[in-house]
């Protein structure tokens, strides 16, 4: 059984958006509604604060994000501090915000919206690429599990609701092709509910379990491998970074929860025989 550890014992109030940035070394992570980015590098922790609710980023260099918003999609300088907007999202609907998000192999970013009253059928998911913003799929409650296979052949998603994570083929520029289908089926667990995901460089899908206190892994068939239990009940989003990117950062939430408990602090635990995909560049 891996080892479990505090990253940080900073409290968001929802963790998410965790990405292993592979130039600059460091991971970051956001607190949605907290409108904060954090960074750590292993041995300290930076922040920033925002005037609305940030969810997801892609890494564009080593001092650029694309950072999804809940109204819009902006270029943040690092060092600087500064935002540079790239386009709207959702900007016309104060109901709605960003979510799950992540680059894919050739070098879009997909980003889920959802409302924040958890509306039924609220979000949808979408992807910018080269500058274009195009609806992917609509009536989504609760966007999540946004993830690709190393081939860039194939994308993952989820509408948490559902207990389901589908997936959809890509063409050679990353677009979906078809329709998708369900690829992991949880409906028999019904405490089990899909959160943020990744994909290792097996081909195995890690999928936050939020209410339940684990990670899960999954084969490239869809059948359930192994879990990784967490000290904090709703955990949120993984990504693999750290020394040979086998160390599993997991985000975690404290909404509802006792102020005594670790919930919202940001774990890591390090693997043996696994290993995670670089995350992929945002080409803009």
């Amino acid at each position: 059984m891996a080892d479990v550890k505090v990253l940080s014992d900073t409290k968001c109030i929802l963790g998410e958006g965790a990405l292993w940035h592979p130039e600059r070394e460091t991971f970051f992570w956001f607190d949605i509604l907290g409108h904060k980015l954090f960074e750590h590098d292993g041995t300290g922790q930076r922040e920033w604060s925002f005037d609305r609710a940030v969810s997801a980023a892609g890494w564009v260099d080593g001092n650029r994000l694309l950072v999804a918003s809940e109204r819009d999609l902006f270029l943040f300088d690092i060092e600087a501090g500064t935002e540079e907007h790239l386009i709207d999202l959702e900007a016309d609907n104060p109901d709605n915000r960003s979510n799950d998000g992540r680059a894919d192999p050739q070098g879009g970013f997909w980003i889920g919206t959802m409302g924040y009253a958890q509306g039924k059928g609220a979000g949808s998911i979408y992807r910018y690429y080269r500058g274009e913003l195009r609806l992917l799929f609509p009536d989504i409650t609760v966007t999540n599990a946004i993830c690709f296979a190393p081939d860039g052949r194939t994308a993952c998603f989820a509408d948490t609701p559902t207990r389901q994570v589908r997936r959809v083929a890509l063409d050679a520029d990353g677009w979906p092709v078809g329709e998708s289908e369900v690829f992991i089926d949880m409906t028999d667990k019904p405490v089990v509910k899909p959160d943020g995901a990744v994909i290792d460089t097996e081909g195995r899908l890690w999928t936050a379990q939020w209410g339940s206190s684990q990670v899960s892994c999954y084969g490239a068939d869809g059948g359930f491998i192994r879990s990784l239990p967490l000290p904090a009940i709703q955990v949120s989003c993984p990504s693999f970074g750290g020394p040979g990117r086998r160390r599993l950062f997991v985000t975690s939430a404290s909404t509802g929860q006792p102020d005594d408990a670790l919930a919202g602090q940001t774990f890591y635990a390090d693997l043996d025989g696994v290993q995670g995909q670089a995350e992929h560049r945002v080409i803009i």
